[in-house]
């Protein structure tokens, strides 16, 4: 199954749930007359409320991730804990209502009731749908096509231990040979044409298992695998297993490290997204006047271009034109780009889909190209969009610290690999605290 058709299916179990808990709540604390209410609250417009909140919740908490041979328990963990947080958040807002309408302290307790019913539906819920998947998953519908890349000893175990039980999902394609030539019938091919054989097979996974020592092997099957619509897992040496050095999960016995090749999961991209555009029209709209007078200000003053214009290298290369405010060499112009105002009609590039808030810095088409040759894995950088501000950027800012390329790169590198909106957030709260103590 598909990660948007899974998608689908565990919002609408939610969309049952979360409302048939809301529904018995309300009977519960006013259809049944237990509390006496002047004026009884509405049915609808609260539950829909309430179950975006809950959207909201269980999408921080990770219950929309996809599953993939994910322990029953731990997803009940995950949505114990998530309920258990939201309902804490609903005691003190029912606290506060409470307190300010003097209604009856009863109402507060009724959350416990509210808690166990959510708990209760929401689990079984997710029962359901995974239950299903995992009776499609026995019937050999939804298997995963898998790919090892690899053909020693180590492959070969993986391939014995990986597909023997069907309902881990898992349906081998074929070895990936680290070396051109095909040495059995189930080579697929050379690494070097994996993103064809990819297409060609309906790859969906990929798992580096190799007797050698493969941390050039990791970086190549990476940067093939960058703009493709595919999972990298790793068998890990021993040694990194016992010493911690990476973080595993088990598959049948077999520990797995994945490498995501997606960064962000579609609900997140589609939230920043939106986030990028709401931001950039309220700053082209308020900034409008004050562009406005100091372009005619500028241009009768120095005679110069309002606008500097600089080609740069975006997501996957792609250059486009970077636009800033051109500022005078005086005090106007220090203060200008002392608090970031000469860089807002970059709000424009956002609003072109050309950079977003949250970004590595954009580099020259130039630059870009020399940082391939030197650097292997430098690809990966161009499969994020450009930012006005970014990890990078915010560490330079905030410690006064003298960065060369390779720390740039580091941090530029831990943005990527921990993308998510948290994060996001946090350097954005980061950037306001950084203009605002004057560090800009």
């Amino acid at each position: 199954m598909s990660s948007k058709k899974e998608l689908f299916l565990l919002v609408l179990s939610d969309i049952i749930f979360v409302n048939l808990a809301w529904s018995l709540y309300y009977i519960i604390r006013v259809e049944s007359g237990w509390i006496q209410f002047t004026n009884p609250p509405s049915f609808v417009m609260p539950m829909v409320i309430i179950f975006i909140y809950w959207v909201v919740v269980f999408y921080f908490f990770g219950l929309y991730k996809h599953w993939f041979v994910r322990s029953r328990f731990e997803e009940f963990v995950t949505i114990f804990r998530s309920v258990s947080f939201g309902c804490f958040i609903l005691f003190f807002a029912i606290f506060l209502d409470d307190y300010y309408k003097d209604a009856r302290v009863v109402s507060r307790f009724l959350i416990l009731i509210y808690w166990l019913m959510t708990v209760f539906w929401v689990s079984l819920g997710r029962v359901v749908i995974r239950g299903f998947q995992m009776s499609l998953l026995k019937k050999g519908y939804g298997l995963r096509n898998t790919a090892i890349v690899g053909t020693g000893s180590k492959a070969k175990e993986v391939k014995d231990m990986m597909f023997a039980i069907p309902k881990l999902g898992y349906k081998f394609a074929g070895f990936i040979s680290i070396e051109d030539e095909i040495k059995t019938d189930d080579d697929l091919g050379s690494l070097n044409d994996l993103p064809a054989l990819i297409k060609k097979g309906d790859i969906q996974d990929v798992v580096i298992a190799t007797d050698e020592r493969y941390q050039e092997l990791i970086i190549k099957t990476l940067n093939l695998c960058s703009d493709l619509d595919v999972s990298v897992k790793i068998v890990p040496e021993v040694y990194e297993i016992v010493s911690g050095m990476v973080k595993t999960e088990q598959v049948h016995g077999i520990p797995l490290v994945e490498v995501r090749t997606e960064l962000l999961p579609f609900t997140s991209k589609l939230v920043k997204r939106i986030f990028d555009i709401l931001v950039s029209v309220f700053l082209i709209i308020v900034f409008a006047p004050f562009t406005l007078i100091y372009g005619l200000l500028f241009k009768i003053t120095s005679g110069k271009k309002l606008f500097l214009v600089a080609e740069k290298a975006g997501r996957g290369g792609k250059v486009f034109r970077n636009i800033r405010f051109n500022t005078p060499d005086n005090a106007f112009g220090r203060f200008m780009k002392k608090f970031w105002i000469d860089g807002l009609p970059q709000s424009v590039n956002i609003l072109m889909n050309d950079m977003s808030i949250v970004g590595p810095e954009p580099e020259t088409k130039e630059n870009v190209e020399n940082l391939i040759k030197e650097i292997p894995y430098y690809n990966r950088r161009l499969r994020v969009k450009p930012g006005v501000t970014g990890w990078a950027k915010i560490k330079r800012k905030l410690y006064r610290e003298e960065m060369d390329t390779k720390k740039v790169l580091q941090y530029d590198f831990y943005y990527i690999e921990n993308m998510n909106l948290m994060l996001d957030f946090k350097i954005i709260l980061n950037t306001i605290i950084i203009i605002s103590s004057l560090k800009g």
